[in-house]
């Protein structure tokens, strides 16, 4: 039996003060461009943060900075005390953006899995097909009362919520402290879109999620904060996708 037990995260002292983000003046240029800011944001640790703004390239950028994918042009940006890219990248996960994690239609559930499997295990570990049984265990907490997606089915024919729900989880294998999940405002039914939200609420209670919606969010969501950016983020420059990560 494979288990995704979480990892124990050495953070700074900082993190300890209960701030997740803490960013000054953060902006970023693209080849064609100005993408984001000059912002200012602090955002506390722990639970669900939703970042309100209008969908796009530089929101999904902003998404990408925050979990050290991409490096800014200007400004101070730390993340649980850490404030160098390439020390936020390895206390995160992200998952649900296109640009980092599109799934091709010829995967399957069992192809996603497997391939994360083997990621994780030690290179002279031989590693064997997924079954259910390693499905479960990758997937049962990220998706809770949500039907399980079926081993031999295709990724791109399953219900949306499946979809990414398998996505997130298939990234958080590690359990780090920050997870970030972009594409919540895509799905098109309200109520796999309140599942989705309540599912990261659930993760939330563990780690501290960000993710970004355009719509208002019905009261009693559980989540922690809404950070709204509506008029501080435009549609961007999709350029900025391809470079700078």
């Amino acid at each position: 039996m494979v288990e995704t037990s979480s990892e124990s995260w050495q953070l700074p002292a900082e993190a300890a003060a209960g701030t997740l983000v803490s960013a000054r003046g953060i902006e970023l240029h693209g080849p064609w461009g100005h993408v984001f800011g000059p912002l200012d944001m602090d955002i506390g640790a722990g639970g669900v943060t939703v970042l309100a703004a209008q969908a796009g390239a530089a929101r999904t950028a902003l998404l990408m900075t925050l979990c050290g994918r991409m490096r800014l042009s200007a400004g101070t940006l730390a993340v649980l005390g850490y404030d160098n890219p390439t020390r936020i990248l390895a206390i995160s996960a992200i998952a649900c953006l296109n640009e980092l994690d599109d799934v091709r239609p010829s995967v399957t559930v069992r192809d996603m899995v497997t391939e994360q499997l083997r990621w994780d295990s030690p290179w002279y570990k031989f590693v064997p097909r997924a079954s259910e049984v390693e499905v479960s265990n990758m997937c049962a907490e990220t998706f809770g009362d949500i039907e399980l997606p079926p081993l031999n089915a295709f990724v791109d024919d399953l219900p949306e919520i499946q979809q990414l729900l398998l996505r997130i989880a298939v990234a958080n294998t590690k359990r780090p402290p920050l997870l970030v999940v972009g594409r919540i405002d895509k799905i098109a039914d309200d109520l796999e879109r309140a599942a989705l939200l309540q599912r990261l609420v659930a993760l939330g209670e563990h780690q501290s999620v960000i993710t970004a919606d355009v719509n208002a969010l019905p009261p009693d969501t559980g989540v922690h904060t809404v950070v709204n950016m509506h008029g501080l983020l435009g549609a961007g420059d999709i350029g900025v996708m391809t470079e700078g990560r």
